[in-house]
């Protein structure tokens, strides 16, 4: 027990001792002695009287002066004994008591709180949530009972909502970056294939051996000569849409077929309505069978000295004759934005899917000819304008073909013994200019 309490139990018993014994001895006037009591006790005179009674009040007031006292003091005393009590009580039961108080509302309000909470609003405002709890008269443990009341609530809360926002968030993500590159592959990966000599592009725009940029167009649903040797010939076939009103259709290469060694082999893009980069819109057929590679990447087919290796599960494939030339080839969609910004005309049952190629030739002869191919003699001279924004090259009538698989061109070389020595062509030294979707280096051929 507290020491106030203590001495205030000490004289209030002490008060109720005394106050009886005093008032017990003189607090009534004496009575006379009785005719019975045969004189043995002295009768009072009368004129002492007055003097008895002034004494037994000096006796009385006293007690009542400290009865008076004492009940002030015990009230002052019982004060602070109640407040040293209950604060002592309150201390050491607030969090029972809160917990008891508080627990109907939160049991009520939960629900809400932790929608509230859930919805965004628990981390603009709990700061506040927290100050509010505590401030008052609730004790500062009601912070740590309200965080412990709801923060099982709030986790598991929380942990749905960062799971459904993230997940929305990833989706419309990757939704978003599909969307843009048409493909899920890295854009480094894509680049590196892009830096390769020789690629071909977009709405056909070519970088020549010598490294010059220019344009051939050529004509939507015709075949023409890229590479012309003597023991290689590559055809393309383009492909585009009429669009009214354009000084020209858009074109862009479908397919291409090789001729060597007497051998055909054939890469393009399937007919596409709907993209969809998971659905392999690839078709490789060599010498009139249809090559059959399992999709994952890296998987590889081969044929004697020539292979071909997916560069993903779906595609994209690289064809590779040893010691002859290397080609990188991926399918990708016209997009309607695309289409859109460029007027191609774009339609839904068909996306104009198309090849970007990336040409690697280990040695031509110096008499090498076609739309390409003659930018890598050592006797080309580049007549077109380089300063202009759009260098077109004509002679479409020389570069074109019978078929896809015809060396009919009139520039064609492919068959003929000659005698021209062969120029080893180092691509991956030469000038090294980008194309907007990647496919760059010298020899390409890109689109704009």
């Amino acid at each position: 027990m507290a020491e106030p309490a203590r001495w205030a139990l000490l004289i209030l018993l002490g008060v109720t001792l005394l106050v009886p014994a005093v008032l017990a001895g003189g607090g009534n006037d004496p009575k006379p002695p009785t005719p019975h009591n045969n004189g043995n006790d002295a009768e009072v005179p009368s004129a002492a009287l007055p003097r008895l009674a002034a004494a037994a009040s000096c006796i009385t007031a006293p007690a009542r002066l400290l009865a008076a006292t004492t009940t002030a003091f015990i009230a002052s005393t019982t004060t602070c004994l109640l407040a040293a009590t209950t604060n002592g009580a309150i201390a050491s039961s607030t969090s029972a008591l809160v917990a008891a108080a508080t627990s109907g509302a939160i049991a009520s309000s939960t629900s809400a709180f932790v929608v509230a909470a859930t919805n965004g609003a628990i981390a603009s405002s709990t700061s506040a949530l927290v100050a509010a709890a505590t401030s008052g008269a609730i004790a500062s443990s009601t912070s740590a009972f309200v965080v412990a009341a709801t923060s099982g609530a709030i986790a598991s809360s929380t942990s749905a909502l960062v799971a459904a926002a993230t997940s929305g968030a990833i989706a419309s993500s990757t939704r978003a970056l599909v969307a843009a590159t048409g493909s899920t592959e890295s854009s480094s990966a894509i680049q590196r294939h892009c830096n390769l000599p020789g690629a071909v592009c977009q709405d056909p725009r070519f970088i020549g051996g010598d490294g010059n940029t220019f344009y051939f167009h050529g004509r939507r649903d015709r075949d023409f000569c890229l590479l012309s040797d003597a023991n290689l010939h590559i055809n393309a076939h383009f492909i585009g849409n009429h669009v009214p009103g354009l000084k020209r259709d858009p074109t862009w290469v479908q397919a291409v077929a090789v001729l060597f060694s007497g051998h055909r082999l054939y890469v393009g893009a399937r007919k596409t309505a709907v993209w969809d980069d998971d659905s392999d819109r690839l078709a490789v057929v060599f010498d009139g069978e249809s090559v059959q590679v399992q999709r994952v990447a890296h998987a590889r087919w081969e044929w004697g000295s020539l292979s071909v290796t997916r560069t993903k599960a779906a595609n994209g494939v690289l064809v590779e004759l040893d010691g002859v030339f290397k080609i990188t080839a991926n399918v990708v969609p016209i997009t309607k934005e695309d289409s859109r910004i460029h007027r191609y005309g774009v339609t839904d049952d068909d996306c104009l899917a198309h090849l970007d190629l990336a040409f690697k030739f280990y040695s031509l002869t110096d008499d090498v000819h076609g739309v390409l191919g003659q930018t890598y003699r050592s006797s080309y001279v580049n007549r077109l304008d380089v300063s202009a924004k759009m260098p077109v090259m004509g002679g479409e009538k020389q570069f074109t073909s019978s078929g896809l698989f015809a060396a009919d061109c009139a520039v064609a070389r492919f068959g003929r013994a000659g005698d021209a020595d062969a120029v080893a062509v180092a691509s991956d030294e030469l000038i090294d200019i980008k194309c907007s979707t990647g496919l760059d280096g010298v020899g390409v051929v890109c689109k704009k």
